[in-house]
């Protein structure tokens, strides 16, 4: 780690170079380039080059591949120069959050040369094949097969819940390719989107979105060295990849302080702020319901909590070579803090929060409408609530099952 010296030289480093290379009409604002269907804005895709030509996006990942190549002291000083001028890292996605840093352990040198340099660049973006139809909390039993034809692999079957699938340009999959065995008949590959035989069907969700799809394989060829690890030997591969996907879940739920829309609502402000405005307040400036404002406080509380816990947890994760199944833990307390916040912006919205359309009410009004919606789903993606309990009970506590 560098010293206190470095690191004030680094900072001053950094600070310079945000200044010359932000763009100032981005401060505060959405600048994340993943999973969004639009096209960025002129501003957003010079910020998008500027940081992926520089690394910072993956401001920990080797800088042989493109990456920042930071220590731990630099990366957090980093992200306090960029929270001080309202700059988000606009390179993110799956290929961020989940597929690069298990690509980083697990592929060959050749597989890293090929796919990690786009993903820091914010080039490509990246799609999870997991859960099937009939493979969903168990997903060990996936069906979807890879039948070994030579020189690539025949893949037929089909995913659901593949987010962002319609936007993607290439897949991450756990296929069958033994069908004698449960865990270990699975391997772990990826695979262009626009190979023939793949089709992408958007489902429309309750708050009228469609960020998630159905996904069809018909005789998709994935040529061999498009396997990632051994042959059958996907599940564990699986398995660490969604730790690193439950820790970056879980840092973006809960308004924890990795959070940057943690417990907003429209332009800014807080769940506090938005009592004041809708609730009133009484003679000493707070909200008037008494109720009201102690859930308000235990819940900030327990944001600020979390927040902190997250950040040790990362500390820990990078000391220990990455996320433990302490993850799970993690990943049902921020669905559970942000359901609550959810509901708590509703109650406090009273009949405005009842909107769908319309100019009867505000925008940020319909936003925490949908909001609240999309977030019944936060307890079950990512691996539900209760896969994530059996992996605390087995894992953490030591339980076993008994029959």
């Amino acid at each position: 780690m560098a010293d206190g010296g470095d690191i004030e030289g680094f900072r001053a480093e950094a600070r310079a170079w945000l200044e010359a290379n932000f763009p100032g009409s981005l401060a505060h604002a959405d600048q994340s380039a993943a999973m969004v269907g639009t096209e960025p804005s002129p501003d957003l895709k010079a910020w998008i080059k500027a940081m992926g030509d520089k690394g910072w996006g993956t401001p920990t990942w080797p800088a042989q591949y493109g990456g920042g190549g930071l220590d731990r002291a630099q990366a957090r000083v980093l992200q306090q120069e960029m929270a001080r001028i309202g700059a988000r890292n606009p390179i993110g996605g799956m290929g961020v959050m989940m597929f690069g840093p298990t690509l980083l352990e697990y592929g060959t040198e050749e597989q890293k040369q090929r796919h990690i340099p786009p993903i820091v660049k914010g080039e490509i973006r990246w799609c999870q094949g997991y859960s099937e139809p009939g493979a969903g909390s168990d997903l060990a039993s996936l069906q979807t097969r890879a039948d070994d034809k030579g020189d690539h692999f025949l893949v037929n079957g089909s995913k659901i819940w593949t987010s962002g699938g319609h936007l993607a340009d290439w897949m991450f999959a756990l296929v069958r390719t033994d069908f004698s065995r449960k865990h270990e008949g699975i391997s772990f590959v990826i695979f262009d989107m626009k190979t023939p035989g793949v089709e992408v069907r958007p489902i429309r969700l309750i708050n009228g979105v469609s960020p998630f799809c159905e996904t069809f394989f018909t005789d998709v060829k994935v040529p061999k060295e498009n396997l990632v690890g051994p042959l059958n030997g996907g599940w564990t591969i699986g398995k660490r990849l969604l730790q690193f996907e439950r820790e970056n879940l879980s840092g973006g739920m809960g308004g924890g302080a990795s959070s940057p829309s943690a417990g907003t609502f429209g332009a800014g402000g807080s769940v506090d702020e938005l009592a004041k405005k809708y609730v009133g307040v009484d003679d000493q400036g707070r909200v008037a319901d008494p109720d009201l404002r102690s859930r308000i406080a235990s819940h900030l509380m327990d944001q600020a909590a979390f927040g902190l816990t997250l950040r040790r947890a990362a500390a820990e994760a990078k000391s220990n070579q990455g996320p433990s199944a302490a993850t799970s833990i993690m990943k049902n307390v921020g669905a559970r803090i942000t359901q609550e916040r959810s509901e708590l912006m509703i109650e406090i919205l009273g009949v405005q929060g009842l909107g769908w359309e319309g100019e009867a009410f505000a925008k940020h009004e319909l936003t925490t409408v949908r909001n609240w919606l999309g977030g019944k789903a936060v307890t079950i993606y990512g691996g539900s609530s209760e896969i994530q309990n059996n992996i605390i009970a087995k894992r953490i506590l030591g339980l076993l099952d008994h029959q």
